[in-house]
């Protein structure tokens, strides 16, 4: 598989590395994160629940793991399921083998009485953040940047609190109540964001922004054009307003025919542009052919990693990687959604070694 048939040694540290991409300058080689927690918990020998509800050990885990498969260790707490939880209703915590992350065990709201009654949650109590407060807290005594847990999705908070499925029959039939929640879930994803600026300062965080459920799998572009482009334009906006100058944006799933929308929102600045993750149904180069001022990361698909050959890991990851490196305002090497917990470790290994045979810069 290895076309050069030795380790290439890198040049810079991971700090380096990442410090180089983000000023617009080359690095030696293509960064890469596995955009991993479960599975770095299984790695290092913790419960997958344990990187959800111990803040040391989600450290733990994830610093580990980029120490031994040489990756760089970007670090990160939360949950794609936010919401539920945080707006009054249960947690259901990974506890089986093939439960990659907590899901929502009750939901909140489960009717339109119980929408039209809901409330802003404590940001200092809600649900996990507590425990990203504390996993923030540690980052700060190490000088790492911060990003809080709450996702800059407001959609996917909404339909998180109410059931998807029941989020989207509102859009449909009740419209007033999904604008209902999204501007509640708005709202509280500000008042956080608000609560990390207090606490830490804005130059030491760095802002996530999703859209999950807006994918096309779920809502057409004309409902992302009502239902999403507004508030998820708002939080962009304020949330950079506050500050905050670096942002992580991951564009799941399929996302091909929300693009041009997409383009419509706060991308950043020339200085301080975006990073925006694709899932692998958006080819990269389409990617870079809308968003040529942003550093690009993705997208080897998941379920390869999990499910396929190393032969057939190599192969789709070098052809990520040389697209990718067409990107004029840099790239950086991701799986298109989360590294799966029962990733073969050997695959993972592989994508490293595709890193090496092509992702280095002349």
């Amino acid at each position: 598989m290895s076309k050069v048939g030795g380790i290439c040694k890198d040049k810079m540290s991971s700090a380096e590395r990442m410090g180089a991409l983000m000023m617009g300058q080359t690095p030696d080689r293509v960064p890469f994160n596995p955009f991993a927690l479960g599975f770095c918990a299984r790695t290092v020998g913790y419960t997958v629940k344990s990187v959800y509800d111990d803040p040391q050990k989600s450290l733990e885990a994830q610093l580990w793991t980029a120490e031994q498969y040489g990756f760089e260790p970007i670090v990160m707490f939360g949950y794609a399921s936010y919401g539920g939880w945080e707006f009054g209703g249960d947690i259901k915590w990974p506890i089986t083998e093939w439960e990659g992350a907590p899901s929502v065990g009750r939901h909140p709201v489960e009717s339109d009485e119980d929408a039209e009654k809901l409330q802003l949650p404590d940001v200092k109590t809600a649900g996990i953040l507590p425990l990203s407060m504390q996993f923030s807290r540690i980052l700060d005594s190490m000088g790492l940047p911060i990003l809080p847990a709450v996702p800059g999705d407001a959609v996917t908070v909404a339909a998180n609190v109410a059931e998807v499925s029941r989020f989207c029959r509102w859009i449909i039939k009740k419209p007033e109540l999904a604008h209902h929640m999204l501007r509640l879930a708005t709202d509280h994803i500000l008042e956080v964001f608000q609560y990390w600026v207090d606490t830490f300062g804005a130059e030491k965080l760095m802002a996530g922004f999703f859209v999950t459920v807006a994918a096309n799998q779920i809502m057409s572009p004309k409902q992302f054009e009502e239902f999403v482009l507004p508030y998820q334009s708002e939080l962009h906006d304020k949330i950079y307003g506050m500050g905050i100058k670096s942002a992580f944006f991951h564009i799941c799933g399929e996302q091909n025919l929300n693009l041009p929308l997409i383009k419509q929102l706060n991308l950043g600045t020339p200085e301080f542009p975006a990073i925006l993750s694709f899932g692998h149904e958006v080819d990269l180069e389409t990617a870079i052919e809308h968003f040529p001022d942003n550093i690009i990361a993705g997208n080897i698909e998941p379920q390869v990693i999990q499910n396929g050959t190393p032969q057939q890991v190599y192969e789709l990851t070098r052809t990520v990687i040389e697209k990718g490196k067409k990107a004029p305002r840099g790239f950086f090497l991701m799986p298109g959604c989360e590294l799966p917990i029962m990733a073969p470790a050997y695959n993972v290994y592989t994508m490293m070694k595709a890193i090496n045979d092509f992702g280095f810069y002349d």
